[in-house]
């Protein structure tokens, strides 16, 4: 898979020497391009926000009652406008970021162009400033997952303007994880994906890095003594089934063991379970998936 940073270059290449730098020249002051995703050449950033922590409205459907079918995100937000170069129609511009976001990875999430997506506002954030469209533009809606935290991309480009959102996200790991955070995920879902207990390849041996984690569990068991947890490992799919199915129950095992001999958690209230690559959470064909696939998970009891 290509790397997401500048994943438009290709595409544009040809034609950035005669037309990006003039264009640059007349942006918004204090406005930049996104290291991510560069703009269509000629066009001019009219307006330039970002956020290092805000929720997103990112669209998952058409316009209903006016406003587009989205769900909530949080991240790092930047949304930039572009006004479009003359004599380029919304179609062209669309189709080559929509070509290129997918040619570096992001799986379209939502995608219409001019009646199928409805008339009236699309995309927004709180008290940013609704946007209003009419009849012939275009929605690219798409997700990267990543190690690091899944990105997405809200693409609509209409007649005149080029609007651009991302949002990166980061996975609940390391310092980032806290007991409430557990313990809200698995009051709504029923379960949590915890990326931060790490094995070596092929190993079922929690590694000492994991502290921070184990404990903000352990503190969630403190908070809830009621609470029972299945402990679910889980692997890719690289390797044989029953390997793996064995690989994920013993580091399911370990990590029970060592809440239980470590931390003084009472061993009644967790029980250990593997369930190999059977459950993955993205594609198993890029590292990137794989990565997410490899975790633990607590399931309530």
């Amino acid at each position: 898979m290509k790397s997401p940073h500048g994943i438009l270059a290709a595409v544009f290449v040809l034609a950035a020497s005669a037309a990006l730098l003039p264009a640059q020249s007349k942006d918004a002051a204090g406005s930049q391009d996104s290291p991510l995703v560069s703009r269509y050449p000629g066009s001019v950033i009219d307006n330039y926000k970002t956020r290092d922590f805000d929720d997103f409205s990112f669209p998952i459907g058409p316009i209903s009652n006016g406003a587009p079918k989205s769900k909530t995100i949080e991240g790092k937000i930047t949304r930039i406008e572009y006004t479009n170069p003359a004599g380029r129609s919304a179609l062209e511009i669309y189709r080559n970021y929509e070509d290129a976001l997918k040619g570096a990875g992001f799986e379209p999430v939502f995608v219409c162009k001019a009646d199928a997506c409805g008339i009236a506002r699309f995309h927004m954030t709180p008290d940013w400033a609704d946007l209003w469209y009419g009849a012939g533009h275009y929605q690219f809606s798409g997700k990267l997952s990543r190690p690091e935290g899944d990105l997405y991309v809200s693409l609509h480009v209409s007649a005149d303007q080029t609007n651009l959102d991302l949002i990166e996200t980061k996975p609940m790991e390391g310092g980032l994880v806290v007991a409430a955070n557990l313990k809200s995920a698995i009051g709504k879902s029923g379960h949590v994906a915890i990326y931060g207990i790490h094995f070596d390849t092929g190993k079922a041996e929690v590694k000492p890095d994991s502290a921070a984690t184990m404990q903000e569990i352990v503190k969630m068991l403190q908070q809830d003594p009621n609470l029972k947890l299945y402990v679910v490992g889980h692997t890719d799919n690289v390797g044989a089934l029953t390997p793996n199915l064995d690989l994920s129950k013993r580091r399911a095992a370990a990590v029970v063991q060592g809440l239980v001999s470590q931390y003084g958690v009472s061993a009644a209230r967790l029980e250990a379970f593997g369930a190999g690559p059977c459950a993955p959470v993205a594609a198993n064909d890029t590292d990137a998936g794989r990565a997410l696939n490899r975790r633990v998970e607590l399931v309530h009891q």
